[in-house]
């Protein structure tokens, strides 16, 4: 499982929306063999008045928080996170500088999907990547 959410200056995040969620799903397929059509993501468009951020960011400043299952290895993970640096630079002009991404695990029994606690669930992909 992997729940994602990205928040940005809405003018500056709204155009890209689209683009930027195939991005991000491309880098979690590739990063943790993630099936295609498991896509849960947020868009959290901020006001620029209501996001605060260090003098050393710009207004495309963006960042991306993942909430997934534990198991990932570190690999994977770095992997996903140099992904993510690599291709949002080099296909939306975003600057390594102006990204952020934290990913946060959660064991399987603290998630309630489907009427079920996640560790109950039969996954249709591995999570042991």
């Amino acid at each position: 499982m992997a729940q994602i959410k990205v928040y940005g200056i809405k003018e500056y995040l709204s155009p890209i929306q689209s683009e930027l969620s195939d991005l991000i799903h491309e880098c979690v397929i590739e990063a943790f063999q993630y099936p295609v059509n498991k896509r849960f993501h947020r868009f959290i468009g901020l006001e620029k008045e209501d996001f605060y951020f260090p003098d050393d960011r710009s207004d495309r400043y963006t960042i991306i928080e993942m909430s997934i299952f534990e198991g990932r290895s570190i690999e994977s993970k770095k992997r996903l996170i140099h992904l993510l640096f690599n291709r949002l630079h080099k296909q939306l002009n975003i600057n390594k500088n102006d990204l952020e991404i934290t990913i946060f695990e959660t064991a399987q029994h603290n998630w309630g999907i489907r009427g079920l606690p996640g560790d109950e669930l039969t996954l249709n992909y591995k999570v042991d990547v």
